[in-house]
């Protein structure tokens, strides 16, 4: 039997993807990631994550990764439709895996509800919880792949930039988006503009 976890990461991020992923592994096989440590992605370091990447992917049947760019999560915000972006993308990568069962970290307020419509969608059958990538493994699996994934776009604009962590709690991100916007008038495709402190910074008067 199949069975799928999914969760996000990068989702309240000022600037790059929002990376949703997806594992799929026989129930049999489940034991062999929590004999490995996996465990909620936001409990481990860096470097712990980047091991286990490379573990479970070796572990798994399949996974699947989809992005959405910060253009399409500006659009999303805009429209109030920020959890139904990130529900197509759910739905989207178990889709492609053809779970016979799917666990997700929900991000609606209501968990049932967010998994009746990712069912509507895959007509397949999905168990949507808060907080699921610290109840179920296979979820953290998946939060660790997206982690990973959504480091490594960092990684790669941070060769080029000073763009920090880029979540709107780092004072290096906010520097870096205020001092593009003070030099070039505008932000950068990769900057999330609909965000609160990309609009404030964007509100502000040029010298």
């Amino acid at each position: 039997m199949l069975v799928c976890g999914v969760d996000e990461a990068g989702r309240g991020s000022m600037l790059g993807p929002l990376v949703v992923a997806a594992i799929a592994i026989e129930k049999s096989k489940i034991p062999e990631l929590e004999k490995i440590g996996v465990k909620d992605s936001k409990k481990l370091s860096p470097k712990t994550r980047e091991t286990l990447y490379k573990k479970i992917i070796k572990i798994v049947d399949d996974y699947q990764i989809s992005k959405a760019t910060p253009k399409q999560i500006d659009l999303a915000v805009n429209q109030h439709k920020l959890n139904n972006l990130e529900l197509i993308h759910m739905a989207k990568v178990i889709t492609k895996l053809q779970p016979y069962v799917s666990y997700v970290d929900s991000c609606d307020v209501n968990a049932t509800r967010f998994g009746k419509e990712i069912a509507k969608i895959t007509h397949s059958k999905i168990k949507s919880y808060h907080h699921a990538d610290s109840k179920f493994v296979v979820v953290s699996a998946a939060s660790i792949i997206a982690k990973v994934t959504r480091d490594r776009a960092i990684a790669s604009l941070a060769k080029k930039h000073p763009v920090g962590s880029g979540y709107p709690s780092d004072s290096k991100t906010v520097l870096f988006v205020k001092n593009w916007f003070l030099q070039n008038g505008k932000l950068p495709n990769y900057v999330r503009k609909s965000w609160a402190p990309s609009k404030l910074i964007m509100s502000q008067p040029l010298a």
